[in-house]
């Protein structure tokens, strides 16, 4: 299975079974990591972890701090999709690892970005 990446009409597809999501929430400036795996029944959450706690974004109450992060399972199921919103006024965008490589999604105002399962070769850029 590959990840694929909609974004501002293009289709990036990356061999990776599993992939890291970040960002820096935009008001508290604290950093949160998710990390994702692509199953054939869609795209399920392994681990979420924040670096702090603040308004909005407080660790339940299962989570562990280690390592100078709050670690925990989020209880929500398997989803056909991820989107991200691409509003372009939070300062930064979203940061996407898998496969040894990072690049940034949403930095600028615009469609939210998809992320899905798909089939096809790694690395093809295409329309949608």
């Amino acid at each position: 299975m590959s990840l694929c990446i909609l974004e501002a009409g293009n289709t990036v597809t990356l061999a990776a079974t599993a992939f890291t999501l970040s960002w820096t929430h935009s008001v508290e400036q604290t950093r949160w990591e998710e990390d994702w795996r692509i199953t054939p029944a869609g795209i399920e959450i392994v681990e979420a972890r924040v670096k702090g706690s603040g308004a909005g974004m407080e660790p339940p109450p299962d989570a562990v701090f280690e390592h100078g992060w709050w670690s925990y399972v989020p209880e929500i199921p398997t989803r056909p999709e991820i989107v991200l919103a691409a509003s372009g006024a939070t300062g930064a965008g979203w940061s996407l690892c898998a496969a040894g490589k990072c690049i940034e999604l949403g930095a600028a105002a615009g469609e939210p970005v998809r992320l899905k399962p798909c089939g096809g070769k790694a690395g093809s850029s295409q329309p949608r």
